[in-house]
């Protein structure tokens, strides 16, 4: 590669901050430096510790560089021929056994467009099983679905980034944007300079509360109560915006009545919030003629996630704010792709294009691209937690790729049980994770600097991420190994192992569809820093019967279908002439407060809620290795109140032991007043004793299969030395 900066873009969160990458001096190892990229408009060329410091993982020292098969109990270099024979020998060994369904595939949120679009088609084409799906459903399942049932489609953000300082209030409700995504903690701050106020929602006084003009911390699993009483107040303080809701709304009767069961003191009960905050929470709301309610997994996490986003939509939508200009709602989603990955068919019940399985033109559309018969599409299959659940019983292998779950999954020992149980386990990964480590074969793949593909951002921004160095000799792109292992198992065409190659085709499976990428190419990528889907081309806008998001996409700007001769340039702004309903109207959807899956009690007195610190990434498996981000946050800990270690007579780092009904953790102590008493926090980076996710609850949201990862009852014990 040319000893020149290549403009790409951060392999970790849904930011994706644009940087630029040059080889090192010596040109040996893969090693680049980073520099700053003001052009691109998302981080204008801030970068977090983890950007920065990203390619201290393409090292040789700390990755992967050689395949991996286990003899005689242990892991052992062996060659690329070698490792796919036996990953295609063992799934083939349980196709024949078992059924194609015995099969099982996991896929990550991490994972290129490309990538998620040919991992989709391989479990379906290939393997025939209906058995896949990815750690993304722990991301924003909850918001994707509240956002499909009240406005037809589902796109993290219906507005750039931009917009946020610009409109006359925020609610962040869940979200600890300082350590999560530091770059955009710049769109708070500028938001308030310009005179905006910004409503911090957080059991926990983190460093984005200390931004807050106005901290609501209600005890965790209360969200739902808490939307619907600002609700409430809106409605009894005569704040609806009743010719919006005429005009451009339906279902508000019935939402008006559910939140009106939800008066301000029996919500200040519930949530511990009180009512003189309720109340100035919708003033500060209503008062400007712009405002926005933005998500995170704080209210996501929850076995009532849908319910509880679908409260604070009903909040937007009640006060006139959705699908207008400054306003509205929207979900901050965490994984680098985790917006790109759910749209094109590694999640159980989606086809490209965001199109529904169970949809017959969908299936019709989706498999003319792919040269199968539509009946040879198997139908939904598992959830992530339900599919990992059921390793070793009714799955038998599972090829799993760019995940953790080992870390990552709530109730994690049991879930490592059942990984351990399986018959064959194949792991493409770029580190030796601890769920690679229980695999019969594991395959080294390039990593973010090492290929080119395209990521969606929490915008739905479409990006280009460029090749900036040669990988190793030794490794392999996931494209390839889809490929070689697709021929391996009789499929010789339709595995490209080239990026625009496959990107290509996934236009065309995405054409008409809500998320249609269409009138997307890798040139328009590079020319124009991005594209907003839904972005059709002329041809996909008529005729099709799953065109939705294509219609979405003219009327959001306010024009007319674009000619033939035209380009459509995309949509950085959805709704604000119709919604992507039948109708039109976005749906008010009514709901009512019910407890958590798992309320405290005299043996559990005490709630645990999980969540990120600054200088590591999700389950850990890379920022782990980086010297730097270890130095700044070397292991787990408890954070707990004062009033909480006084009883237990614990001081500051000493261990503490955290117990659910699934586990025990043991950590040291952080004492602090920045958690309410009656809670307890740990990230869930780490794995071994101080693993958050031992304790976690998999109660599943009944509509977007989410886990209860931010609220489960514990004990806290003090550990002896």
């Amino acid at each position: 590669m040319p000893n020149s900066a290549t403009p790409t873009h951060c392999p970790y969160c849904a930011l994706q901050c644009g940087m630029n990458l040059t080889p090192g001096a010596d040109g040996t190892e893969g090693v680049v430096v980073v520099t700053e990229r003001a052009d691109f408009p998302v981080n204008r060329g801030a970068l977090c510790g983890k950007g920065r410091t990203a390619p201290a993982v393409l090292s040789s020292r700390v990755r992967l560089t050689s395949p991996l098969v286990r003899r005689a109990g242990n892991l052992e270099p062996a060659s690329w021929d070698e490792a796919l024979d036996r990953v295609a020998e063992g799934l083939t060994r349980t196709r024949t056994e078992h059924g194609p369904d015995a099969c099982g595939v996991f896929g990550g949120g991490g994972l290129t467009n490309e990538k998620a679009y040919l991992l989709g088609k391989f479990a379906r084409i290939v393997l025939g099983t209906s058995q896949i799906d990815y750690n993304g459903r722990f991301c924003m399942s909850s918001a994707a679905a509240a956002g499909i049932k009240a406005f037809g489609l589902d796109r993290g953000l219906p507005f750039p980034l931009e917009d946020i300082p610009r409109t006359g209030c925020v609610i962040l409700v869940g979200s600890n944007l300082a350590e999560t995504m530091p770059p955009a903690l710049r769109y708070l701050t500028e938001l308030k300079e310009n005179g905006g106020t910004l409503i911090v929602i957080d059991p926990r006084r983190t460093r984005t509360a200390e931004q807050a003009d106005l901290h609501l911390s209600p005890r965790p699993g209360t969200d739902l109560a808490l939307a619907l009483g600002l609700l409430h107040l809106i409605v009894a303080e005569g704040r609806v915006d009743e010719e919006y809701i005429r005009e451009r709304t339906s279902g508000w009767e019935e939402a008006r009545a559910a939140a009106m069961a939800h008066w301000p003191e029996y919500v200040e009960r519930i949530t511990g919030v009180s009512v003189p905050e309720l109340r100035e929470a919708v003033r500060l709301f209503c008062e400007p003629e712009h405002a926005m309610v933005l998500t995170a997994r704080g209210p996501e996490q929850q076995s009532k996630g849908t319910d509880t986003v679908g409260a604070w939509i009903n909040l937007t939508l009640a006060t006139g704010r959705a699908g207008r200009p400054l306003s509205g709602y929207g979900c901050l989603t965490g994984q680098g792709n985790g917006q790109g990955g759910r749209e094109h068919g590694q999640k159980a019940d989606q086809l490209p294009g965001y199109r529904k399985l169970v949809d017959p033109e969908a299936r019709r559309h989706v498999a003319e691209v792919w040269g199968v018969d539509p009946d040879s599409l198997p139908g939904p299959g598992r959830s992530a937690y339900e599919l990992l659940d059921a390793l070793g019983t009714d799955i038998k292998s599972l090829l799993l790729m760019a995940s953790n779950p080992v870390v990552s999954a709530p109730r994690a020992a049991h879930i490592e049980d059942r990984i351990k149980s399986l018959d064959f386990l194949a792991v493409c990964d770029v580190v030796l994770s601890e769920t690679a480590a229980l695999a019969d074969v594991v395959l080294p793949v390039t990593q973010w600097a090492e290929e080119t593909g395209t990521m969606t951002n929490l915008e739905g921004r479409v990006l280009l991420r460029r090749r900036a160095i040669t990988p190793p000799d030794g490794v392999r792109s996931d494209l390839e190994i889809m490929h070689e292992l697709a021929d391996r198992l009789g499929v010789e065409k339709g595995f490209p192992t080239d990026a625009e190659e496959v990107f290509e085709e996934l236009r065309r499976a995405s054409a008409g569809g809500p998320a249609d990428y269409s009138g997307i190419t890798y040139r328009r990528l590079a020319e124009e820093n991005g594209v907003f889907w839904p972005c059709p081309t002329p041809t996909t806008e008529a005729g099709d019967a799953s065109s939705a998001g294509a219609r979405t996409a003219a009327g959001a700007e306010g024009t007319s279908v674009p000619s033939s001769a035209e380009v459509h340039p995309g949509t950085p702004r959805l709704f604000l002439d119709r919604f992507a309903t039948e109708d039109g109207r976005a749906r008010f959807v009514p709901v009512s407060h019910r407890a958590a899956a798992e309320e405290p009690d005299a043996e559990y007195p005490v709630l645990l809620t999980t969540g990120r610190v600054v200088s590591q990434y999700q389950s850990g498996a890379q920022t782990r290795r980086v010297d730097e981000l270890n130095a700044a946050a070397p292991g787990p800990f408890v954070e707990l109140h004062p009033r909480l270690a006084e009883r237990l007579g614990a001081a500051e780092g000493d261990p503490v032991a955290v117990v659910s009904r699934r586990g025990r953790a043991v950590a040291p102590a952080r004492i602090t007043t920045a958690i309410r008493p009656d809670t307890v926090f740990m990230p869930f980076h780490w794995p071994g004793e101080g693993r958050a996710n031992t304790l976690t609850n998999p109660a599943l949201d009944p509509t977007s299969r989410m886990p209860e990862f931010k609220t489960c009852a514990v004990r806290v014990e003090a550990v002896g030395s």
